[in-house]
């Protein structure tokens, strides 16, 4: 019998079940307590409506335009590594999804596959995320890849100075290098179709990173050696000097603090994301859409905002654009469809949230994605 998938939770269940413990919660994990990670949930609860009547929607048009590009929808999908360790196709099949639904990806520089060959996949709108690593000649290599291949913008991730501690990946063993125990292999058997899916792709690599200083191209390898690359010491100089090696729009992912957000704009970013990584570094920093009113007023319309984390529903959208967003990005809620049906699932998100944001829309009396009201919310 086919599945019914009626919302987002519905696949982060199906996903559950499919996925091996160690990888699900790798997925759907935060730090420490995951107080963060929650509430970038459930901060979106309290937010009601003040819906308007009598102003035809009958023709809600939900597009809006992002980084000067046209898209059929205010959102994203976010960065996210080792993508193929949920399904093979990994950020082949989240880019293939996206590029059909209208909007952009961003490739994080940790996926699995390269650049290239996800350009090649899914040529189109796609953005190229960077860490600024200690290797800065190599963070340079990346970036002349990315406008090469024909990637859109660089998103540059700003709030990993140091990996945060995610317990359940430690309980796990899903650390670098991995720690394997009975526990582990239980856990594996008891997810058969994974496996079978896998086992032709035992040589997980990060393809980005496959032709660093020549290391081994194996998944732990290129982990522990990018660990060891994270860079504490970034600051704004280096947000300019790749400014200077970037001439496309550049966006900085990370932004949780008004003054930031300023300086993101003086140091030359064209769009900040607020995020706080999904919940899986600071635990105790604010949920981002608590975050994004201060950061609106900061910035005024001097840029484009766009929320990350948190959105599960298509009403999140509509909330998040009432509170100063031009658009939202979706990182687990796509996994969740990636690993529930591959591609198949990652499109069924998209079109859940696709028309629970047109029946959000209508419903408050909003015609058009791109002029959403302010006073759609509750005060």
């Amino acid at each position: 019998m086919t599945a019914v998938y009626a919302s987002v939770d519905d696949l982060r269940r199906a996903a559950r079940d499919y996925l091996p413990r160690m990888v699900f919660d790798f997925v759907d994990g935060g730090a420490e307590r995951e107080i963060t990670l929650r509430a970038n949930l459930a901060d979106f609860e309290p937010l009601r409506f003040s819906p308007r009547v009598l102003t035809d929607v009958s023709a809600v048009d939900l597009g809006t335009t992002l980084l000067g590009e046209p898209i059929a929808l205010p959102l994203a999908i976010a960065p996210m590594g080792l993508c193929g360790l949920v399904r093979p196709q990994g950020e082949l099949a989240l880019a293939r999804a996206a590029k059909a639904a209208g909007i952009p990806m961003v490739l994080s520089t940790a996926a699995s596959h390269a650049l290239e060959s996800v350009m090649d996949a899914a040529p189109g709108n796609l953005w190229f995320q960077l860490y600024i690593f200690r290797d800065r000649e190599f963070a340079r290599s990346l970036v002349q890849r990315a406008r090469a291949a024909g990637y859109r913008a660089l998103v540059v991730t700003v709030d990993l100075t140091r990996g945060g501690k995610r317990e359940k990946d430690i309980h796990n063993g899903f650390t670098v290098p991995p720690r394997f125990t009975r526990r582990t292999a239980m856990d594996l058997l008891r997810h058969p179709a994974w496996l079978a899916r896998m086992a032709p792709h035992r040589k997980q690599t990060l393809g980005n990173l496959v032709d660093w200083g020549g290391r081994d191209k194996n998944v732990v390898a290129l982990s522990t050696f990018m660990n060891t690359q994270i860079d504490p010491g970034i600051s704004w100089a280096d947000l300019e000097w790749l400014r200077g090696e970037w001439d496309l729009p550049l966006v900085v992912k990370g932004i949780l603090h008004p003054d930031d957000a300023r300086q993101a704009l003086a140091a030359g970013a064209d769009a900040i994301i607020v995020s706080n990584h999904g919940g899986r570094q600071l635990d105790g920093a604010p949920s981002t859409i608590s975050a994004l009113p201060r950061i609106a007023d900061a910035v005024g319309n001097a840029t484009e905002i766009i929320l990350d984390s948190g959105v599960r529903r298509g009403a999140d959208i509509l909330k998040a654009l009432a509170l100063g967003a031009r658009a939202c990005m979706i990182g687990k809620a796509a996994l969740y469809g990636l690993g529930a049906d591959g591609e198949a699932g990652v499109a069924r998100v998209l079109t859940i949230l696709r028309q629970e944001f047109d029946v959000a829309m209508a419903l408050s009396g909003n015609q058009r994605a791109a002029a959403v009201r302010p006073d759609t919310l509750l005060s």
